[in-house]
């Protein structure tokens, strides 16, 4: 697959000519799209800062692997992820921000201008660098989760829990992620399973007290997913109980919706010598703001964000991000 494309039927500069390995001096570059990157693109864009954009291996973010967005404001009839990524990058475009297909791969913010790999062989020198890489939601590892991805498989409750009201639905996992997740499903759905693998909670001990204390959640211990099945979408999931034991037993549930409730990894590992993350990996930015503990860099949407993690959220930091970029530019004048 090639790492490099260009962009068709759009005006902003593009530079895909430059020699492999060759160094490319710019004013400010956005890792990362979604709503933060591409916010944080137009914002760049219509202050005159030339801002460059590598979208990563998945142009658009996570919101693109979701097929009705009905939450983000001025969408009255609802859309799709991938339609209205499609829509904020050709605003981004439109102001001039040169958008382009790579990841980058390595990083060295020890001094301006901070020095950022793409692909492995390009290097990029920037005066201020936006990081709007995400969060990478964690699966299972099973084939079903791809086969029925936007088709009753989710991460996020929060995005997709209003499709599935009235509806039974499962969250796997025993966190304190995996408890709100149910907790929120289940003041929607008629039925929440919340499938534990062992024969204890690893959330707060509040946390614990509400799920059981909740009427219409059913805690399935000691079980552990073997795969979903349905026709076109989730119509049920295939459980082992008691895995490795002589009590070992398959069990099925009928449900419409199966959410991953096992966290998130930020995509930070590139930053990591240099930017202040919290245990995790989220980057640690100076409370109100996108400044990370490095002048001149600044991050915005999931990869900073262990709270929300919501489309306009993450909008939002990435207008928050290109301002302060603005700033920091000027007062290096």
């Amino acid at each position: 697959m090639a790492l490099f494309g260009k962009m068709e039927n759009l005006d902003a500069p593009q530079n895909e000519n430059k020699e492999m390995g060759e160094v490319e001096k710019i004013k400010v570059l956005i890792i990362g799209s979604g709503p933060a990157g591409y916010t944080a693109a137009i914002y760049a864009s219509r202050a005159n800062l030339s801002p460059v954009m590598y979208e990563g291996m998945q142009p658009g973010g996570q919101l693109t692997t979701t097929t009705e967005v009905e939450n983000f404001p001025g969408y009255p009839k609802g859309t799709t992820g991938p339609e209205m990524m499609e829509e904020l990058k050709q605003q981004a475009v439109r102001f001039g921000t040169d958008v382009r297909f790579g990841m980058a791969t390595a990083a060295d913010l020890s001094q301006r201008p901070f020095k950022v790999t793409i692909d492995g062989n390009k290097v990029v020198e920037t005066e201020a660098l936006i990081i709007a890489t995400g969060a990478t939601a964690k699966y299972l590892g099973l084939p079903d989760e791809t086969k029925y991805a936007g088709s009753g498989v989710s991460a996020c409750a929060t995005c997709d829990g209003f499709f599935y009201r009235g509806k039974d639905v499962a969250v796997v996992g025993g966190g304190d992620t995996a408890l709100e997740e149910a907790m929120y499903l289940a003041g929607l759905c008629k039925k929440v399973y919340l499938i534990v693998r062992r024969d204890v909670f690893r959330a707060s001990k509040v946390m614990q007290e509400r799920a059981l204390k909740t009427p219409n959640i059913e805690v399935l211990w000691k079980h552990q997913t073997k795969g979903l099945f349905g026709n076109g979408v989730v119509e049920g999931a295939t459980l082992v109980k008691n895995m490795g034991t002589p009590e070992e037993e398959e069990v099925k549930i009928s449900i419409d919706g199966f959410f991953l409730g096992i966290g998130h990894k930020p995509n930070s590992d590139i930053f990591v010598d240099y930017i202040d993350t919290n245990d995790v990996g989220y980057i640690q930015t100076i409370p109100g703001t996108s400044k990370t503990n490095v002048p001149g860099v600044f991050a915005c949407g999931d990869v900073q964000d262990d709270q929300y993690r919501q489309a306009v959220t993450a909008a939002g930091s990435g207008c928050m991000a290109a301002i302060d970029t603005e700033r920091f530019l000027a007062e290096q004048e």
